[in-house]
């Protein structure tokens, strides 16, 4: 990314942010009517909270882990906690303005008192179902990993190739609050599935080699019959893809990059591709995806599965064939009600889907973005099997 687009972005971001923490402070501070000296301290700490997650995210590159990790799980907590006050606050304000206009329509006079009551009652609503809802995703994602099992029927599937598994791990984010404990036991649950193969899907990592390498050793515990594969999503791009598709390759992990591999089992054999993320183009020359090159020359009579981050790349690989396309990048929105969202950018938010002959299934992923929490959206370790439709 250029560096005028990102100080655009950045400014976008820093706006939006102070427009929220406006609307927070106006209708849970200032129109609550807090007895002094309440008003003002909560007045200066959502001040404060507002400027926590860029402090964080400036000092968190300099800061060593050990240090940066409990404060960026305060600073993106309230990210979380943020999002939800304010998607409560809009139905909630949505009835007073209707009560206002009841009000008006019906010629009653202005009654402050009365308004004030309905303040203090919709905030202490809104700000119990946000602290609840916060505190139900913290537990969310640290409960232990949940094995979703997925079965995907394909037509063209020969019969050794029945029962073919593959652990889909995805949109990890290795990072500020997620680390090597994290890995292990996502490790262990892996190859407790005893896969055919191990497929990474993309946003593994939130920082660059230097920071996060180490993290990472457990991955090369990795056990699969036909190995373990992973493509580039936009965080990786964000983290210093070139130094991270080198590093993986010291792990075992083979990285695919617009490029495949065939497995062979019983006299039968099956394509394994993966593709670059869309991102990649922006941030290095030879980067990006390049699904045609990935596929050139291949049998067309072999089931084709493809690892490729964004679910909007289906439509290019149903195009060329593909038997199965495995994304992640979604998290299933990851906070309702961000999962309305999605479908803005992507044409699937989570599951098993189908788009002319080609399945996709995406993941709502194996880790979380951001703040510590999911709301909806539980995490998955994915347990494809294959099976003959």
């Amino acid at each position: 990314m250029s560096v005028p687009r990102m100080l655009v972005f950045l400014g976008l971001v820093l706006t939006v942010s102070a427009g929220i923490h406006y609307y927070l402070w106006a209708r849970l501070v200032r129109d609550i009517g807090w007895p002094a000296p309440w008003g003002r301290v909560l007045g200066w700490a959502i001040v404060a909270l507002a400027l926590a997650f860029p402090l964080v995210q400036m000092a968190g590159r300099a800061l060593p882990r050990e240090v940066a990790s409990p404060i960026s799980w305060v600073a993106y907590s309230w990210l979380g906690l943020m999002f939800l006050l304010f998607v409560l606050l809009i139905p909630a304000d949505l009835v007073r303005g209707l009560a206002w206009l009841i009000e008006r329509l019906a010629g009653t006079p202005a009654d402050p008192a009365r308004r004030q009551f309905l303040a203090r009652l919709f905030g202490g609503i809104v700000g119990a179902g946000a602290l609840g809802a916060a505190g139900y995703g913290i537990w969310s994602v640290m409960r232990p990993i949940a094995v979703k099992p997925v079965q995907v029927p394909l037509p063209n599937l020969p019969d050794p190739f029945a029962g073919f598994v593959i652990a889909q791990i995805t949109d990890v984010h290795v990072g500020p609050t997620i680390g090597r404990a994290f890995l292990e036991e996502l490790v262990d649950k892996t190859n407790a599935m005893q896969p055919d193969i191990v497929a990474i899907t993309g946003d593994l990592v939130d920082g660059t080699v230097a920071r996060l390498g180490h993290l990472l050793e457990p991955l090369s515990r990795l056990k699969a019959r036909h190995g373990v594969y992973f493509v580039t999503g936009n965080h990786e791009y964000f983290s210093g893809a070139a130094e991270w598709v080198a590093h993986l390759g010291t792990l075992g992990v083979r990285v695919l990059r617009n490029e495949r591999v065939s497995i062979e089992k019983d006299g039968a054999a099956l394509d394994v591709a993966g593709i670059d993320d869309p991102t990649g183009g922006n941030f290095l020359p030879d980067h990006g995806p390049d699904l045609a090159g990935a596929l050139a020359g291949r049998d067309p009579s072999r089931p084709l599965l493809l690892l490729a981050h964004q679910p909007r790349q289906v439509h290019e690989a149903a195009e060329h064939g593909v038997s199965l396309q495995i994304s992640g990048h979604t998290h299933g929105g990851q906070i309702f009600p961000f999962n309305f969202l999605v479908p803005l950018q992507q044409p699937f938010v989570a599951g098993l889907h189908r788009v002319r002959d080609t399945a996709i299934y995406v993941s709502r992923g194996t880790g979380y973005w951001g703040p510590p929490m999911r709301v909806g959206a539980p995490a998955e370790l994915t347990r494809i099997e294959l099976i003959r439709a």
